[in-house]
């Protein structure tokens, strides 16, 4: 999901590992079939290599893990084999999601129980927190046994031909949605510099696993972690090589990465060496950050919160951040919203949010579309000189309220083609229409639209 800023290091490259075992050489790297053309229009041949049996090119729908967590009565993924129907009926052939693979270990090894019950960020008066908020609209009240459901994902996927990306946002956000706080307890209890390690050690199990069922065929790839740039894991170079060696000696047909929020677009070379596969989120921001900065939603703490621009923005009958109240400390811990978010994006007036972006879009509107194809050419270029293949797992614009429109209506989704056509011309191996574009957003309805997107995507249009 869209986030903000943060500070990344150097990469250091090719030391020996500290266990002596042997570090894999490029030539040494998961590879398959020669490179495919593409099938038609705007889009170049994909960079790097991807195996045989997988698509040439990847329409994905961000599930991210929502798929576990809004999986109640008459919710978004209650039916898996209808999510994933719906799915390829809007042209979809892959699906990213939160594998959970920490959680899947843990409950293996006894740490955790097998069923995982879900609740959300809990109740406040007239609602719960995060009731208007993107990926954190959970209601909760029901559990699930996490391994079955994963394998009964891979069923209705095998059932569909749609091809899987495994992930984990686990140190980001998963477990604040868990009934109780042992999940997070366990995730926090594993020492920071380690985290990546543990990561690969519970994919490689998960592979296993899913080997043993027969799935293993269907994962395109596996980042050990999702945006390890803005997350609770090491993001060091040397760190994510050493994690990703690991796992591919154990795995070398399935390709492994991690993924990056906010891509060093000025310093990509010194990205990690052993990603198998570039991927990258493209976000533009420009209105929409002026907007989160004007009314300090990203911070906690503020002085004064809410400022008089936000409260201008606030619905008529919008509680007091006072009366609004917040989540438990420990599920605050265990994510990367803040509060202050929480309570803008529950409380904000849709109309009054999306009328200040198209009031003050025409400043931002050349920056945008701009930032969007200049950070996909250097994506691009950098996939080709090191011969990985790329796709562009999230973007286009950024984090918006649930009910807002901005991003879903004419002038988010001209930004998200200008994206995709910079991705197809870049050849890139696959993209998502937008992070909004999955069953639990309101985007889900225009299916006319994700149809015209993927086409684009796919290299039909």
């Amino acid at each position: 999901m869209p986030r903000g800023h943060r500070t990344r290091r150097d990469a250091t490259g090719t030391a020996p590992s500290a266990n002596g075992t042997r570090r894999l050489e490029p030539a040494d790297r998961p590879c398959g079939a020669s490179v495919r053309p593409s099938r038609s229009g705007g889009a170049a041949a994909s960079v790097g290599t991807v195996r045989a049996h997988l698509p040439d090119r990847l329409a994905i729908t961000l599930w991210d893990f929502s798929w576990y967590t809004r999986a109640g009565t008459g919710e978004p993924y209650a039916d898996l084999d209808l999510a994933m129907r719906e799915a390829v009926d809007r042209g979809y052939n892959a699906v990213r999601i939160c594998a959970a693979p920490m959680h899947l270990a843990a409950s293996g090894d006894g740490a955790l129980p097998p069923r995982l019950g879900i609740s959300g960020l809990g109740a406040r008066d007239g609602g719960f927190y995060g009731d208007a908020t993107r990926w954190y609209d959970v209601r909760g009240g029901f559990a699930i046994d996490l391994r079955d459901r994963l394998l009964r994902l891979f069923d209705a996927a095998a059932r569909h031909e749609v091809v899987v990306i495994l992930s984990s946002w686990e140190y980001q956000q998963s477990a604040a949605f868990a009934a109780d706080p042992d999940w997070w307890r366990y995730l926090a209890g594993v020492p920071h510099d380690e985290r990546l390690h543990a990561l690969a050690d519970a994919t490689g199990d998960l592979l296993d696993a899913l080997e043993a069922a027969g799935h293993l065929e269907r994962v395109a790839f596996v980042e050990l972690h999702n945006e390890v740039d803005f997350s609770g894991t090491p993001s060091a170079a040397e760190a994510v090589d050493d994690a990703l060696e690991a796992l591919t000696l154990r795995h070398p047909t399935v390709p492994a990465t991690v993924s990056y929020g906010k891509p060093p677009h000025l310093d990509l070379a010194g990205l990690p060496s052993r990603l198998a596969v570039g991927q990258f989120h493209v976000y533009a921001y420009g209105v929409l950050e002026a907007l989160q900065d004007r009314i300090d939603v990203r911070e906690t703490g503020s002085a004064g919160f809410p400022n008089s621009e936000l409260r201008a923005l606030l619905r008529e009958d919008a509680p007091s951040f006072a009366e609004y109240g917040r989540p438990e400390a420990w599920r605050l811990e265990a994510t990367v919203i803040t509060d202050q978010m929480l309570y803008t994006y529950d409380c904000i007036d849709p109309r009054r949010w999306d009328l200040w972006l198209y009031d003050h879009y025409g400043d931002y509107r050349e920056l945008m579309h701009r930032e969007i194809r200049s950070r996909v050419q250097a994506i691009g270029a950098w996939s080709r000189r090191r011969d990985v293949p790329f796709v562009i797992g999230e973007g286009w614009v950024g984090y918006t309220p649930l009910h807002a429109r901005f991003e879903d209506g004419p002038v988010g989704t001209d930004l998200a083609e200008t994206g995709l056509r910079a991705a197809a011309a870049e050849g890139a191996w696959g993209a998502v229409p937008t992070s909004n574009a999955a069953p639990h957003h309101p985007m889900w309805a225009d299916t006319a639209w994700q149809r015209r997107a993927n086409a684009i995507i796919l290299g039909r249009a």
